[in-house]
């Protein structure tokens, strides 16, 4: 087994494991995105098919919520522009006397 496979196969085992998107899967393995994409949807198809089907069905289900992962994230940044604000108000900086 070359090494990009090796690393395939571990990128793939991770992300079955852990249902890690592809930026997580990079982040902690220390690679960009597209190796990631590319060793996953490529190699791995060629070196381990049973393993590509499995994480074919994370990717797509995390391809499908991403809409939703993204909503979060953006209530929760205003939420915390909110309460900035808020605190700002509290602490004497409010310009309405």
């Amino acid at each position: 087994m070359t090494n990009t496979a090796g690393r395939a196969e571990a990128l793939g085992c991770y992300i079955v494991e852990h249902g890690a998107t592809v930026r997580a899967a990079a982040k902690a393995f220390g690679i960009s995105k597209s190796t990631v994409h590319t060793d996953v949807t490529k190699k791995l198809q060629k070196t381990n098919s049973g393993l590509w089907l499995r994480v074919r069905e994370v990717l797509d289900r995390n391809k499908a919520l991403r809409h939703i992962r993204g909503g979060q994230a953006t209530k929760e940044k205003y939420l915390q522009k909110r309460a900035a604000f808020d605190n700002a108000g509290k602490n004497g900086y409010n310009c309405i006397r």
